[in-house]
């Protein structure tokens, strides 16, 4: 395997990784989330979050595994509230965010998530507890930015190192970027989909992502 297909599998490995930890409030009760997740820093938002995952997903499972539709509406329900989609996809878009107009922006952001989720949902729902550790940081009272370290244990018991990038929004810390072993999702992303849109251009790179999220049960 080369390099670089090495990087995209850890790359993508990360992504179920971030997607799990971000997921753990949307398989609680109200009440058990509330009291579960804790936004108030970014390294507890992280941690509290992780550490709930192993319960809540147990509990659910069996049902999630066959009904897609259901995982597709927790994550549209609870997960996005926790990430920055907007920044996260003006980064990813580059260039082409600014040339494009308000509707292709909101179509790229719902189209991106939703194959997102319709590529890593099944490896999502094999994801536990275990496999992640959150690292100690320190994170000043005033800051606006922050990164999270966590380790990641993969099947073969490896241990890679992932990075989650937040910043502090008026509704509070959100995750914008995930990095593994010093590769970016975003700047991944922005790199693929730059040479797509320069060859076919952004209507078309929505329809495929579009396509994609649809085998998840998005409308």
């Amino acid at each position: 395997m080369t390099q670089s297909a090495v990087s995209r599998f850890l790359l993508q490995y990360s992504l179920v990784a971030v997607l799990g930890v971000l997921l753990t409030s949307a398989f609680a009760t109200p009440a058990a989330a509330n009291n579960a997740v804790n936004t108030s820093t970014p390294t507890q938002l992280i941690e509290t979050t992780a550490n709930a995952m192993t319960r809540e997903l147990e509990s659910r499972r069996a049902e999630l595994r066959k009904d897609p539709a259901k995982l597709a509406e927790l994550v549209d329900r609870i997960l996005l509230p926790h990430f920055d989609v907007e920044h996260s996809a003006r980064l990813v878009l580059g260039k082409h965010w600014r040339a494009a107009s308000a509707q292709q922006r909101q179509q790229f952001i719902d189209a991106f998530y939703g194959s997102l989720m319709s590529n890593y949902g099944d490896a999502l729902l094999e994801f536990t507890g275990d496999q992640i550790r959150v690292l100690p940081s320190n994170v000043a009272a005033d800051a606006v930015s922050a990164n999270v370290r966590t380790e990641v244990r993969r099947s073969n018991g490896t241990r890679v190192p992932v990075s989650y990038s937040l910043r502090k929004t008026d509704a509070g810390w959100k995750v914008w970027d995930v990095v593994i072993e010093g590769i970016s999702y975003v700047k991944s992303f922005r790199e693929d989909f730059g040479a797509e849109i320069d060859q076919k251009g952004l209507d078309a790179v929505i329809a495929r992502l579009a396509a994609q999220g649809k085998t998840l049960g998005r409308k």
